[in-house]
């Protein structure tokens, strides 16, 4: 049955939000509640499995398309794309990861994180979903970096252990390098092609290799692939991943992470693969690839290390095919991915299960071990002979069309001798590594070098390894039936269009490909007699021990951290304030400089001026001045000062007719100096310097004070520029005449805010918050002094808190009598409700009213200081900006829900018992996520500095002695 229209566009979102939302909710999970989070996430994934298996029968015929629009006028929109590719990798990362998480259901430890472990687990499934049926290649590279992020997170997820933290480290680096060039590689390829649907990529044919940008845009694709699926020389980053747990590295180097690269070439291989420069990188550096971690896999002393340089090896066989760039080694890449995704899974939990019954993977110390785990022996055996290449397994059939390819007759005699003759080598020695593995650690004698007598583990851990051995016997020996028909979808959707013939049988005749394959098991056997006899107690891998990509990362590292980065931070950083400020305003300086520069003489003169507003102007200015004269001897009466500057703003505004800049600006003027006025309360007294004013002092005084007054004229004569241009008002207009019929407000200002620009607001107020938290994470080295009494419930909610300090605020500000500001609380908060009603209408808002409350909760602590407010209020500030965040975003993604862009707003009209009609629109919802996002990061400064005390007299007397050095430094 066809799955099409509503029902399939639902699976596809789906399938790219259900295991990030599952994954959200599991980390509010308590840290030791494993069972519910074991069963949410094997839910999760075996619904991903069957919803994508539905989807087959529509898939094998044409892709499926659903497109949500976000910016098409930049090409930008979330398109999701499903073809037979996408949907055989899809069925990859659901099914085997349905299989890890109940295998990790046993292996884990109760006193793990499991709730973490498996929001983890879900958001890389998400993540790697995402990337294969992503439809945009924008959002293919976002989502890119999103795997190498939480595969951070997963590598490490024993961050106690220094292994695992510097593996993961590696891991970060080397892919986000890759995902940077990936994302400049598919703006590159959109400016190509001229869009960036992935669609119309694959539909430009020849169009991106006849492009001069073509080997650019070819580099920085092969270098995020080559850097995923850890091919040469990035290869050193995936051994040093096996510091994860075993469950982790089943699923990451198995079936997706490392997957994610060759399924990049795969995907890109219509439009990009028709070029030597292609043939020449892709195919000699999986070559090369392809033997350097067979060889080195064959000297692992940890299984774990095994397993990984034979992934490498295999990554390399596949990307070998897919460099020769001929349809057939196209459709032997596909069936080897999938292959080996089964077989390493499967090997990759065997060696769990060991680990985890001897407690060890050390194959020095294993042998024999089929006495003690009989079942998992045989599981591991069959296994093992799949990835050799053994007949009647599915591992012999995709090598035999490995060997196949390499034998066709290429004119250029070095590629004609060096295919087969490394893809012979390579066979030998992945038959070698594999007899090391069956033979080292389940025959000969039964080993005594551990602590505990191992024995077979709960069937249900092995039940995921004993389908996927099943998988691996059904396909080896009747693969036309159970992998004809997935594969052909794979190959027409890879190719574009149908495929050349192409056999699944196991038998072939006696031909060239299987004298290979015999001399592949032979010679294979051989070599691991020879290792067993002369090298197994070497130790490292002989012949290449220079050859360390990690030790040439971990040396670029230590010069890039402890050598280059002092030196550029001594030469270019600062860690004083004022130099900073002033970098940043000389550049804006010089680029509105730059911009203006000619531009300046054509400005019309003003015909008249108001001495009004000439006078409040004055006055702003002489405020300014003589606050910066103040901040020099007393910085309360510098910051009334600045008060009086900003009150001339903000007439400047409703003179202008802008009285919701002019009330913006007001509240905001009020709240900023209350909580900087909090802040400087706690900065030593000024005191007297009696320093000479030398010649260099008075050079830098007037040089700050010529670039504080060329910045201010340049802002006004910019503004000046803006407010009598003579230009289109096109977009003025559209405002103007769209706000009621499109936004359903009159308020033009707050329509724009919260409807048509509700994006940059969105953002803004993520900003906010943004700021909120890094101010209260900075203050809370400020601790109170240790003999202080803290509450639970401050501990709890701030990290800490001086009673005492809350209680000194009245007499800091004024000591207005707190009877009055308690009375103004419920009055406070009324203006605020009634500011936020009417903000869709008239001057007002969600942020203008967020501010009003926020003064409600600065007169509380004004009055009766932190002990009397949190006593009486419940104020979680975390809460507000949580919540507030949420209602924006549930907000967008309603709009999306019933098929409108991101954040679209609607309105319509209410009838209200003893009211009547009365408009209502849905960005009313987001206007209240504002309020209570600027609520909550108000509140939250306001506490953090509320809740600071210096430490003791001796803290005190170091705290000035360290500002009075700072001064020194600068006078």
């Amino acid at each position: 049955m066809k799955l099409t229209g509503q029902a399939a566009d639902t699976i596809l979102t789906l399938m790219c939000t259900l295991p990030f939302v599952a994954s959200v909710f599991m980390l509010a999970l308590p840290k030791k509640t494993s069972s519910a989070a074991v069963w949410i996430a094997g839910g999760v994934a075996s619904l991903l499995f069957v919803l994508t298996a539905l989807l087959f029968p529509s898939v094998a015929s044409e892709p499926l398309i659903y497109t949500i629009e976000w910016i098409p006028q930049l090409g930008l929109n979330l398109t999701l794309r499903m073809d037979g590719l996408a949907w055989l990798f899809s069925i990859l990362v659901t099914f085997i990861g349905m299989l890890v998480v109940l295998y990790a259901r046993y292996y884990m430890s109760p006193d793990d994180p499991i709730a973490r472990f498996y929001a983890l687990f879900l958001a890389f499934m998400g993540a790697m979903l995402g990337l294969v049926i992503s439809g945009n290649i924008i959002q293919l590279a976002i989502f890119w970096e999103l795997t190498s992020i939480v595969s951070f997170l997963l590598i490490g997820y024993w961050y106690h252990r220094s292994d695992a933290r510097d593996g993961a480290r590696m891991a970060l680096i080397i892919t986000g390098m890759g995902g940077l060039a990936l994302f400049a590689g598919v703006i590159l390829i959109g400016h190509i092609v001229g869009s960036y649907e992935l669609e119309d990529v694959l539909a430009s044919g020849s169009k991106i290799v006849d492009s001069p940008y073509y080997p650019v845009a070819l580099i920085l694709v092969l270098l995020a692939a080559f850097t995923k699926s850890a091919q040469f020389p990035f290869q050193f980053w995936l051994p040093n991943a096996m510091t994860a747990p075993t469950p982790v590295s089943a699923y990451l180097h198995s079936a997706t992470m490392v997957k994610a690269g060759v399924f990049l070439l795969t995907r890109f291989w219509p439009v990009m693969s028709d070029h030597d420069l292609w043939f020449w990188i892709v195919t000699y550096t999986g070559l090369v690839t392809l033997l350097f971690g067979a060889y080195a896999a064959l000297f692992q002393r940890d299984l774990k290390g095994l397993l990984a340089y034979s992934t490498i090896s295999h990554l390399g066989l596949i990307t070998t095919l897919l460099g020769m760039a001929t349809p057939l080694a196209a459709v032997a890449a596909i069936f080897h991915v999938v292959n080996h995704a089964t077989f390493k899974a499967s090997l990759f939990m065997a060696v769990g299960i060991i680990d985890h019954e001897t407690g060890t993977r050390d194959i020095r110390k294993l042998s024999g071990l089929r006495k003690f785990l009989p079942f998992t022996a045989t599981l591991a055996i069959i296994a093992s002979a799949a990835m050799a290449g053994v007949p009647l397994l599915n591992g012999f059939i995709s090598k035999e069309m490995f060997f196949t390819e390499t034998a066709v007759f290429n004119p250029n005699v070095f590629v004609n001798l060096s295919l087969p003759i490394a893809a012979t080598l390579a066979g030998m020695l992945s038959v070698a590594y594999s007899a090391k593995f069956v033979h080292g650690v389940f025959f000969g004698k039964p080993t005594t070098q551990l602590e505990t007598v191992p024995h077979e583990p709960p069937a249900l851990m092995r039940r995921p390894i004993e389908m996927l051995v099943l998988i691996c016997l059904a396909v080896g020996i009747i693969p036309g039936i159970t992998m004809g028909p997935f594969l052909a979808a794979a190959v027409t959707a890879t190719l574009g269009t149908q495929p050349p013939y192409y056999s699944l049988s196991v038998w072939h005749g006696f031909n060239l490909p299987l004298i290979m394959s015999l001399i592949a098991l032979l010679g294979g056997a051989v070599i691991y007699v020879a290792y067993y006899r002369r090298l197994r107690h070497v130790d490292g891998v002989p012949l290449i021990r220079g050859l360390r990509g990690q030790r040439i990362f971990e040396r670029m590292l230590v010069h890039l951290t402890n050598r280059w980065a002092p030196k550029v931070t001594r030469r270019f950083g600062t860690q004083k304030l004022q130099p900073q400020i002033l970098l940043v305003v000389l550049f804006a300086l010089g680029a509105g400089v730059a911009a203006a520069w000619g531009r300046l003489g054509n400005l019309p003169l003003p015909q008249s001026f108001d001495p009004v507003l000439g006078l409040v102007w004055l006055v702003g200015g002489i405020s300014a001045i003589a606050a910066a004269q103040q901040a020099k001897f007393h910085r309360l009466a510098a910051m009334i000062l600045m008060g009086g500057a900003g009150l001339a703003t903000c007439i400047t505004f409703a003179w202008f007719s802008a009285p919701d800049l002019a009330l913006t600006q007001l509240l905001a003027e009020i709240a900023t100096t209350v909580l900087i006025l909090l802040g400087l309360r706690w900065l030593p007294k000024r005191t007297p310097f009696t320093d000479p004013v030398t010649l260099r002092i008075r050079f830098r005084r007037l040089r700050d004070v010529s670039i504080a007054v060329a910045a201010g004229l340049g802002a006004a004569v910019a503004s000046y520029a803006v407010m009598t241009r003579d230009a289109p008002t096109v977009l003025a207009d559209f405002f103007l005449e769209n706000a009621y019929s499109l936004g359903g407000g009159t308020n033009v200002v707050n329509v724009m805010l919260v409807d048509f620009r509700s994006f940059d607001t969105l953002g803004e107020i993520t900003v906010l918050a943004m700021v909120a938290l890094t101010v209260f994470g900075l203050l809370r080295r400020f601790r109170p002094a240790k003999d202080s009494v803290e509450r639970p419930e401050q501990q709890r909610m701030l990290g800490g808190g001086d009673d005492a300090t809350g209680d000194r605020i009245a007499s800091d500000f004024l000591r207005i009598p707190a009877l009055i500001m308690n009375w103004f609380f419920p009055f406070v908060i009324v203006i605020a409700v009634y500011m936020f009603l009417r903000g869709h209408d008239l001057p007002g808002g969600g942020f203008i009213a967020g501010i009003i409350m926020s003064l409600a909760f600065i007169l509380q602590y004004m009055a009766g200081g932190t002990r009397w407010v949190e006593e009486r209020l419940r104020i979680l500030p975390l809460i507000w900006i949580g919540w507030g965040l949420l209602l924006c975003l549930l907000t967008g993604l309603g709009a999306m829900i019933m098929g409108m862009p991101f954040l679209t707003s609607g309105f319509t009209y209410l009838y209200l018992p003893l009211i009547g009609r009365v408009p209502a629109a849905t960005a009313l919802i987001f206007d209240l996520g504002v309020f209570a996002l600027v609520v909550g990061a108000a509140v939250l400064m306001l506490i953090a500095l509320a809740h600071q005390s210096i430490r003791s007299p001796k803290a005190a007397g170091a705290t000035q002695t360290r500002i009075r050095k700072e001064h020194d430094k600068w006078n």
